[in-house]
């Protein structure tokens, strides 16, 4: 459900109970649990959130649209220290490590964090209670003004940290802009990979794309790797029906026909392999940390 780009946001803050998440479905294989430090999102209204899976999800937005709502879980911390330690010890038992997916139902970067700061804190009980293996998820660059935190993360545990970039171009026709910039995302990219941070950049959802080749070198310069994942297969549907109930492919298929098959995706990690030699993830494959 679309909503106007200047309608209100309801922001409230909550308590949860647990806030570890055992994976299921899409995670599987890729972590053995995801958390999130918000409900909703509200970069909905911006080009990601018309992309966005998560506004398929009826119990995440429970018929409200997707972007007019955010629940902030201040315990969030607070629950991740009472329950990591059992949370670790059936994770090493039942999926082989303790491995957090940081957010797949959320950016843990909103505007909202610069004031309630519940990801920092969430970082900052890692670094006490620290998981085997990390994947930080966003679509914005302010990942980067924890580039402290996330650097001493690196040396505790498996970090990744994904920013997702879905092309070289910051507007298609008739969609909001993205909420960072491509510029200021390849930066907060270089700004952590120069701390010594993992970085990998997330063609997710895959977009139409100008100049490939170029967009990859671009992407070498800052990126350790590179996942690539469309809508078809992406968005929990093997054919991509969630969203092509949306306008998104329509302005795709105008702005390069045959970009809304799986067929794209493919060719635009050929040619991101050509640059990138074995730094190349594809779908849950390249989620999970697995490139060729």
């Amino acid at each position: 459900m679309a909503m106007p780009r200047n309608a209100a946001t309801s922001v409230q803050t909550v308590r949860v109970g647990k806030i570890l998440t055992r994976s299921s479905g899409y995670l599987v294989g890729v972590t053995s649990h995801s958390l999130q430090p918000y409900r909703g999102c509200t970069y909905g209204r911006s080009l990601c959130g018309v992309a966005c899976y998560v506004q398929h999800h009826g119990l995440v937005t429970r018929g409200r649209p997707w972007g007019s709502f955010l629940e902030a879980r201040v315990n969030a911390a607070e629950s991740y220290r009472e329950s990591a330690a059992a949370e670790r010890r059936w994770a090493r038992r039942a999926r082989g490590a303790f491995s957090i997916f940081l957010s797949s139902a959320t950016d843990p970067f909103v505007p909202q964090e610069r004031r309630l700061g519940i990801t920092r804190a969430l970082l900052d009980a890692m670094l006490d209670e620290p998981p085997d293996a990390l994947v930080v998820q966003t679509h914005v660059a302010d990942v980067a003004r924890e580039v402290a935190r996330l650097r001493a993360l690196a040396a505790r545990c498996a970090l990744r940290v994904h920013v997702s970039i879905e092309s070289d171009r910051d507007r298609l026709p008739g969609l909001p802009p993205p909420a960072s910039s491509v510029e200021r995302r390849l930066a907060a990219l270089r700004t952590l990979r120069e701390a010594g941070v993992f970085t990998v950049a997330t063609l997710s959802p895959l977009l139409p794309i100008a100049d490939p080749t170029a967009f990859f070198r671009r992407i070498a310069t800052c990126a350790d790797a590179v996942v690539v994942d469309h809508f078809v297969e992406g968005d929990g549907t093997p054919d991509g029906a969630r969203t092509l109930r949306t306008a998104l492919p329509r302005v795709m298929e105008a702005v390069s026909p045959g970009s809304t098959r799986l067929g794209y995706r493919d060719e635009i990690a050929a040619a991101a392999r050509a640059v990138l030699p074995g730094r190349v993830g594809v779908s849950r494959e390249g989620f999970a940390g697995r490139y060729t």
